[in-house]
């Protein structure tokens, strides 16, 4: 160690003692009085070079200069005494300097001592700079460094979910009927519509518009609904006949006459069609025999409004506007059971894409709610008060949400996340009541239909796979609006012509928006 390392101000020694043993600075500091004026002359940093070693009066010695290499340099340290707390300091170097160790009751008297004095437990004894002052707010740097949640609101919100339709049709003529079901949307991207005594077929594909059948008289159609694969649509008729339409041909396959009122809803399974009467009679039709009733289900005193079948055809669910839901067994014709709690028509029936027994029911406008039913076990699993009075109930295939629209008094479409039954979003659809909705084949386009004659698309359930990107559906529609611009301008050209009385009219320049 070279000779002026050695060297302290704090010793007694003169630059001539260079043999005294070298003593260290935290023993010197231990050695001074705690006195801030000891009246010994302090010492004074070198203002030439790098180097941390302490000079004292008097010249240096020749040793010295001769052993001073410029390798060996060293940064100054510069305590700042007026950022330092001295009592802090000299309480720290008294426990690190302490003979015996402490019992843990001695140390935790000695701390709370200590904390009463004001003094620091674990400060710094050497301060070079004024701590920054102190904020009563949140650590910022914690806040921010948390995990981020991983929850089906944050997917959602990942989602984007418009609250403007990406295509909107006119639909002059359609019957303003709670109890009617006159929209439905196939496998094969046909979606059929029923304006007053006609049916017709929108392609969303190409945007081709056909109108596949008249009833004559006066008539009027009062159901639609599409077979699973898509090749037949069977249609209701207020006189009480069920007629069967091959889509292909668009032809009439066959009449299944026998209600005595018109038949304002229907459900497929397979090869039998269920057809629900005004007068509360539930018929199942075999569509391959010519006796073609096979069964009469009678338990709702009023219309039944709301049919659905379960996906493995077990179990059959409807609804009537005696405010009766009914679950009925595909081997039998009495009722597994029945439910009371709608104080409604029960119209909107649903069940779970992906939990089988899971069964969705909304009442009517003095009811305004959706119930969750185990239909297993019988039980009301869980209920939404909605304030709208309920009018049909569309799951997801992807995502654990469902959407409601609604009619009187919001006429809107809600957006709910399941089991936690949180609203997602609202969505201000129609000026007047929403009265049918359809879903399109890849499970991501709501159509829905409203008393204002208005039919409108919403992309709400878009596939986390192609985010970002257009489905199919969503693809058929901008190819049908492209088409019937196409037609628009072609029709132009030729001059006007005049739309057929209560058809779809999608060739006035108003029809698309």
């Amino acid at each position: 160690m070279p000779e002026h390392l050695a060297k302290t101000p704090f010793g007694a020694g003169t630059p001539g003692q260079a043999k005294a043993p070298p003593r260290g600075l935290r023993d010197e500091r231990q050695a001074r009085p705690p006195s801030r004026s000891s009246g010994k002359p302090a010492a004074v940093p070198s203002s030439e070079g790098t180097g941390s070693a302490l000079r004292v009066g008097g010249p240096p010695s020749p040793r010295a200069k001769k052993t001073k290499k410029p390798a060996a340099q060293y940064d100054r340290f510069i305590p700042n005494r007026s950022a330092m707390d001295i009592a802090s300091s000299q309480f720290s170097i008294a426990r690190a300097d302490a003979d015996a160790p402490l019992d843990g009751a001695t140390a935790a008297y000695q701390e709370e001592i200590a904390r009463a004095c004001g003094v620091s437990i674990n400060k710094r004894i050497l301060t070079f700079r004024e701590e920054a002052p102190t904020s009563d707010r949140d650590d910022l740097r914690q806040v921010y460094s948390r995990p981020a949640l991983k929850s089906g609101a944050a997917t959602a919100a990942k989602r984007r979910i418009l609250n403007t339709p990406e295509r909107v049709l006119d639909a002059p003529g359609l019957v303003d009927d709670y109890y009617l079901n006159l929209l439905d949307w196939s496998a094969g991207n046909m979606l059929a519509i029923g304006l007053d005594q006609s049916v017709y077929l929108w392609n969303a594909s190409t945007g081709d518009v056909d109108s596949l059948c008249q009833l004559e008289g006066e008539a009027y159609v009062a159901s639609v609904k599409w077979t699973s694969d898509g090749s037949y649509l069977a249609i209701g008729t207020s006189e009480g006949d069920v007629q069967v339409w091959d889509a292909e041909s668009q032809s009439k396959v066959r009449t299944m006459a026998g209600h005595q009122a018109r038949v304002g809803v229907m459900s497929w399974e397979r090869h039998l069609l269920s057809s629900g009467c005004l007068d509360g009679s539930i018929w199942n039709h075999d569509v391959r025999v010519a006796s073609h009733k096979v069964a009469e289900l009678v338990a709702h005193s009023n219309e039944v409004c709301g049919l659905a079948w379960r996906s493995d055809g077990a179990l059959l669910a409807s609804g009537g506007n005696d405010n009766l839901l009914n679950i009925w067994d595909a081997r039998s014709i009495v009722p597994k059971f029945s439910k009371t709690q709608h104080t409604a028509a029960v119209r909107a029936l649903a069940w779970s894409p992906w939990k089988l027994d899971l069964l969705a029911s909304g009442g009517g406008l003095h009811d305004r709610h959706v119930h969750f039913w185990n239909t297993t076990t019988t039980a009301r699993l869980n209920s939404i008060d909605t304030g709208s009075q309920v009018t049909s109930i569309r799951w997801s295939v992807e995502y654990r949400e469902l959407v409601t629209s609604h009619g009187l008094p919001h006429n809107h479409l809600a957006l709910w996340s399941y089991p936690s039954l949180a609203k997602i979003v609202d969505i201000p659809a129609h000026d007047q009541r929403i009265l049918h909705t359809a879903i399109s084949p890849d499970g991501q386009t709501i159509a829905t239909a409203a008393s204002d004659e208005s039919l409108k698309f919403w992309r709400i359930f878009e596939t986390r796979s192609k985010a970002g990107k257009h489905s199919k559906a969503a693809d058929g529609v901008a190819a049908a609006a492209a088409a019937t611009s196409a037609s628009m301008a072609a029709a132009a050209a030729a001059g006007p012509a005049a739309p057929s009385a209560g058809g779809l009219d999608i060739s006035r320049p108003y029809s698309i928006r």
